[in-house]
C-alpha cells in the first residue's frame, strides 16, 4: 500500500457544504409529491420500508419516528418488515409496498406490469405518479445518508 493510499481522507462528502444547491432542490421535489394526495400514513410506510431495505440506519429511525408522530401504531411499524405475511395493512397499502420494494430492489425478472395492473385497481394515476415519485426520492435520500457510512 502505498503512502498516498494510506493517507488518503475517507471522511464522508459534505454534500451539503460541496453542492449547497441539490438538497434545496430536492426539498422542492418533496414538497411537490406531497401535493398530489397521497395518504401520509402510507407515504411514512413507503420511507420507512425502503429504507429498511436499503440498510440506512439513520433513515429507519427517523422515519419510524415521524409514522409514530403521525398517528401510525407500534404494532403495524414493528410488522412491516413482514408486510406481505400479515392481515396489519389494507390492500392498497400492500400493494404501495409491493411497488416499493420492486422499485427499490431492482430485479430484471420483476413483473411491472401486474404490479401496475394491481397499484391501478386502488390508485389514481396521478397517486401511482406520486407513489412512484416518492419511491425514488427515498431511495435516493437513502443512498445519499449510505454514502456517509
Amino acid at each position: 500500500m502505498t503512502a498516498a493510499a494510506t493517507s488518503a481522507n475517507t471522511a464522508p462528502v459534505r454534500f451539503d457544504l460541496v453542492v449547497p444547491d441539490v438538497f434545496p432542490a430536492l426539498l422542492k421535489v418533496h414538497e411537490a409529491v406531497g401535493g398530489h394526495g397521497l395518504d401520509k400514513k402510507l407515504h411514512h410506510l413507503v420511507h420507512l420500508r425502503a429504507s429498511q431495505i436499503n440498510g440506512c440506519g439513520f433513515c429507519v429511525k427517523m422515519h419510524t419516528r415521524e409514522a409514530r408522530q403521525d398517528g401510525e401504531s407500534n404494532d403495524r411499524l414493528d410488522r412491516l418488515v413482514v408486510w406481505a405475511h400479515v392481515s396489519d395493512f389494507s390492500e392498497a397499502e400492500k400493494a404501495a409496498l409491493a411497488w416499493t420494494e420492486a422499485l427499490t430492489v431492482l430485479d430484471p425478472k420483476t413483473d411491472y406490469a401486474s404490479l401496475r395492473g394491481r397499484l391501478r385497481a386502488l390508485f389514481s394515476d396521478e397517486e401511482i405518479g406520486a407513489l412512484t415519485a416518492t419511491i425514488g426520492m427515498i431511495n435516493l435520500w437513502n443512498r445519499i445518508q449510505i454514502s456517509a457510512h
